[in-house]
């Protein structure tokens, strides 16, 4: 059952502008889900973990990591703190990116990475990354959904809903994260073992 919070994430309209813009775009059955707005976290060479390129920005790098460093250490005795009432965790973040560099994943998650409504809607040969800015909003009231990217043809990455994986032909990946239980939701309904997809008609 949906809860009122993950209702209130994605407002009713939104999917649907999204899957009617990629369906006539396409004419095939398509599947729009909507991404979860965590940190990616990047194991790509010549990438930072958060996906900035290294090297870029060296003079505003050396401040931030000042600002970063005292942050951290806020943060790290906040997190051994609440490890000792919980009975302690690894603390390891998931990664989301990964490949050679240059990696074909860089360029739709440089574009993702600044998306504030980001969406990955698939078809049964093409992929595509589409922004709609804040679903918190009335539908009416948000600007039309945009495509930031597609992939057709050779260059198209595999999808796997149920590793939520896409991989591209020089074997980089991206682990998409969904927005809420209502996006998994909504995902299952399509799937069948191992990894067979019900396009909806």
């Amino acid at each position: 059952m949906e809860s009122a919070a993950d209702a209130a994430q994605v407002r009713p309209g939104f999917r649907e502008r999204v899957e009617a813009l990629l369906r006539e775009h396409w004419r095939e059955p398509v599947i729009g889900l909507r991404l979860g707005d965590a940190d990616l976290r990047f194991a790509v060479p010549g990438r930072r973990p958060d996906g900035t390129v290294e090297g870029e920005g060296l003079v505003r790098e050396g401040f931030l990591t000042v600002a970063r460093g005292i942050g951290a250490a806020v943060g790290f005795v906040a997190y051994l703190a609440s490890a000792a009432g919980s009975g302690g965790g690894k603390g390891e973040r998931a990664v989301h990116v990964t490949g050679p560099a240059d990696a074909q994943v860089l360029e739709p998650l440089d574009l993702l990475r600044r998306a504030k409504g980001p969406w990955l809607v698939c078809s049964p040969t093409s992929v595509a990354l589409v922004e709609t800015g804040s679903t918190y909003l009335d539908p009416a009231d948000a600007p039309e959904p945009r495509i930031l990217w597609e992939a057709r043809g050779a260059d198209t990455p595999a999808v796997s809903f149920r590793k939520r994986t896409l991989t591209w032909p020089d074997g980089s990946r991206f682990a998409f994260p969904l927005r809420s239980r209502t996006e998994d939701q909504y995902l299952r309904q399509f799937l069948s073992h191992p990894d067979e997809v019900r396009w909806p008609e």
